[in-house]
């Protein structure tokens, strides 16, 4: 049975941040984007950047609402710049189980602070 399904919005753990049912550090937050720290950093910043429109993933954002992945990226420059990462940084979807995606709501992940390795693993 695969898992790679996103759970009704009420049941959705970035939804309830959204919602501030569940606290986290908010570090950016627009109209229809949010950004808060990953309590699991794997770099010295790593950024969470979601839709406030829930949807399982980027591809699904996209279909429901180009505009919403314009959003996104426009957050994701944001939170770059005002992280200081100038230097370089990485921006990551994990889309579906066999990625690694434990949250089934669209959202990136902003890693930098250090030098990235490639190819990621």
């Amino acid at each position: 049975m695969s898992t790679d399904h996103a759970p009704a919005a009420n049941d959705c753990l970035f939804c309830k941040i959204i919602a501030r049912e569940i606290q986290a550090d908010i570090i950016h937050e627009t109209e229809t984007t949010l950004a808060f720290r990953d309590i699991q950093p794997q770099a010295p910043t790593h950024v969470l950047v979601i839709p406030k429109e829930h949807q399982p993933n980027v591809v699904a954002l996209g279909g429901s609402s180009p505009q919403g992945v314009v959003d996104l990226f426009e957050a994701v420059g944001a939170v770059a710049n005002q992280e200081g990462l100038e230097a370089g940084y990485r921006s990551v979807f994990n889309t579906g189980g066999l990625a690694q995606q434990m949250v089934f709501h669209a959202h990136v992940h902003v890693l930098g602070g250090r030098a990235m390795t490639w190819p990621p693993g």
